[in-house]
C-alpha cells in the first residue's frame, strides 16, 4: 500500500522495523517485523516511528498550534 497522505511521516522508511541495505549495487528495503521486501513509501498499520520521526512529529504539532 503506498502513502496515502493522512499523516506524512507515516511511511515504512520512517518504521523502526525498517531495513535498508544495498545488493549487488540494488537497494532493497526489508520489514523486519513483517518478515519481507516492502518500498520506502509504503504504508501499513503496524507503523512504529522511529524517535528522531516522533520527536519531529511533536515539534511541528507545537509549531502548528502557535
Amino acid at each position: 500500500m503506498r502513502a496515502h497522505g493522512k499523516n506524512p511521516y507515516h511511511v515504512c522508511a520512517s518504521c523502526i522495523h525498517f531495513e535498508a541495505s544495498k545488493v549487488n549495487g540494488h537497494m532493497k528495503y526489508y520489514c523486519k517485523r513483517l518478515g519481507y521486501e516492502t518500498k520506502p513509501d509504503y504504508v501499513f498499520n503496524c507503523w512504529d516511528p522511529k524517535k528522531k520521526v516522533k520527536d519531529l512529529m511533536i515539534k511541528r504539532s507545537k509549531e502548528a498550534e502557535l
